[in-house]
């Protein structure tokens, strides 16, 4: 299927102001100029309130977004929400629309986590305040209303790589459970070069090019490529991890490595939902509110987080 022509639409404006060579690009340009490109106006789901707030954790604090539904009642199901970015990008304001969408749809808290980016913190700090903050939300849980054995992790790109390994780390440690994975084109690894990498690699959004300019800013080293903590398909057991949805796009290079995610983990018997979205790229649910065949892709995975709380 051709690129949706909604989409392809997005990128023929983005390539007329096309963007300096990466080697000469600094984060903080890169994170002005995705602001810009975030600021376009989109319709979006109402709620009844967005609350900032500060998370105190082991020596330091980080800001978390606070959703609550129109409908429903305390305590409610949760869903902690890690935004994309490559590690490097991103922040609570570039994905409000996704966090709206899914409090609304699924009925749901949705707590969003300001983790902190690289490179000014590298591996594993973001992956620290993913899980740290998921542990200490499950703690205050009485004061955010939420329940506790109905909370899920969920993210996009490096957000859906940051809810993959929480999910190891709380089984790891014996830590808070969590119902449901939601992971959006996760960036969660590769065993080897896929033909996502070079059907995919320009043109649609996220290039190979861009994919090494966040691992060079987020990783001390090359290979830390390989831990498990930062790509989950190198951790060994999947057994017991919770039940997972992963949406991927035919226009990614991350494509193949999150069905390569799925298949494992239903090799350990764990419960997958995936799909794949013909016509859509990489970083699709940022567009939900002007792209329907988007939208449609994240109602889908609002029907799985609502049949994960359902069933606690």
């Amino acid at each position: 299927m051709p690129v949706n022509p909604l989409i392809q639409l997005m990128l023929h404006k983005m390539k007329e102001n096309p963007m300096p060579p990466l080697s000469e690009v600094t984060p903080e340009e890169y994170r002005e100029r995705e602001r810009k490109i975030m600021s376009v106006p989109q319709p979006e789901e109402k709620v009844q309130a967005v609350d900032d707030c500060q998370l105190e954790l082991d020596g330091r604090a980080i800001q978390i977004r606070v959703y609550t539904p129109l409908g429903g009642n305390k305590p409610y199901p949760c869903l902690v929400y890690y935004h994309g970015g490559g590690w490097v990008l991103g922040s609570l304001d570039t994905h409000d629309i996704v966090c709206k969408f899914f409090a609304s749809e699924c009925n749901c808290k949705v707590i969003s986590v300001d983790y902190r980016l690289a490179p000014e913190n590298k591996f594993p700090a973001a992956v620290r305040d993913a899980y740290e903050s998921f542990e200490k939300i499950y703690e205050d849980a009485e004061h955010y209303g939420i329940r506790r054995d109905s909370m899920a992790v969920g993210g996009d790109s490096a957000g859906g790589n940051l809810a993959a390994v929480t999910a190891i780390w709380a089984k790891e440690n014996s830590g808070p459970p969590i119902r449901h994975q939601l992971l959006i084109y996760p960036s969660t690894g590769f065993k080897e070069e896929s033909d996502s990498l070079i059907e995919n690699a320009q043109g649609f959004l996220l290039t190979t090019e861009m994919m090494h300019w966040f691992r060079e800013h987020y990783f001390y080293d090359t290979e830390d490529l390989n831990h498990p903590h930062a790509s989950p398909i190198f951790y060994e057991d999947k057994t017991g991890l919770p039940p997972a949805t992963i949406l991927t796009a035919q226009y990614d290079p991350l494509r193949d490595a999150g069905k390569a995610y799925a298949d494992e983990l239903r090799e350990a018997g764990v419960k997958v939902n995936y799909q794949n979205f013909e016509g859509l790229i990489h970083g699709f649910a940022n567009f939900i509110g002007l792209v329907p065949e988007a939208k449609r892709a994240l109602s889908q995975a609002a029907v799985f987080l609502n049949h994960s709380f359902q069933e606690g």
